[in-house]
């Protein structure tokens, strides 16, 4: 989507609100114990607070109002049975629809207590996310945000998850462009434009480079003692720095 009149850019900004509500207040409710059922209930009770859809589920019939991912599963995880214990690392990702507009944001956090290389891993992938977006302006060329992922991965001694990937929104989840690599690709030749909305979510990893769908159809899992975080902004790209749309 690009932006084309204020309010564009109004409705975007009242779905963005809630995505980040709803994503802050599931992370402070997680605690041991909980299944992510659960967890996803919350999520439910709180879009529909706010007369919100649930953007993978109206779009492509995801089984659960948000996806929640734990340890080796990277993306896409149907909340369920599992129990959340201390020490997981948890990953919620909230897409929302509201009024015809779609933000979508995720964030991964570790259940008390932490170890120093979960915590350097999150702190690798907002520092990534972060970097990213400085390359984010109008004209700039799009492998640009792979580049600068890739390099605070490899810094931080990291892998990127090559198959997960940022993406247009805005009228729809997913848009033009697509598939956006978290790498440095230097045969892509995309450029970003004014005004386009887009994601950013680096996917960065202890030890795989590629993540598989498991027998649910939905969740994409890595290596055996795999471990990845992944931080999302929906956000516009204007001449200088972009305007985040998922904050509170």
């Amino acid at each position: 989507m690009t932006i084309e009149t204020e309010q564009d850019l109004a409705h975007l900004k009242v779905a963005g609100r809630i995505v980040a509500r709803v994503l802050q207040q599931m992370i402070d409710q997680a605690e041991p114990g909980m299944t992510t059922a659960e967890l996803d209930r919350i999520g439910k009770r709180l879009l529909d607070h706010y007369e919100a859809h649930s953007a993978p589920q109206i779009s492509y019939g995801f089984p659960a109002a948000t996806c929640i991912s734990v340890n080796e599963e990277a993306a896409h995880g149907i909340p369920g049975e599992r129990i959340i214990q201390a020490g997981d690392m948890v990953n919620i990702d909230v897409s929302v629809e509201k009024n015809g507009y779609f933000a979508d944001s995720g964030a991964t956090f570790v259940v008390p207590p932490s170890t120093a290389k979960k915590d350097c891993l999150c702190h690798a992938t907002r520092y990534a996310l972060n970097s990213a977006m400085a390359k984010a302006r109008a004209g700039a060329p799009l492998n640009g945000i792979g580049k600068a992922i890739q390099k605070v991965a490899s810094n931080k001694g990291f892998k990127v998850i090559k198959n997960l990937c940022s993406h247009g929104v805005g009228r729809a989840l997913h848009e033009e462009p697509r598939e956006i690599p978290g790498y440095y690709d230097p045969t892509d030749k995309r450029r970003l434009w004014k005004g386009l909305v887009m994601t950013i979510e680096p996917f960065l990893s202890t030890k795989s480079r590629i993540v598989t769908q498991q027998e649910d159809g939905w969740t994409l899992s890595g290596a055996k003692g795999n471990l990845s975080a992944q931080y999302e902004h929906t956000m516009v790209i204007t001449e200088g720095k972009p305007i985040l749309i998922t904050v509170a």
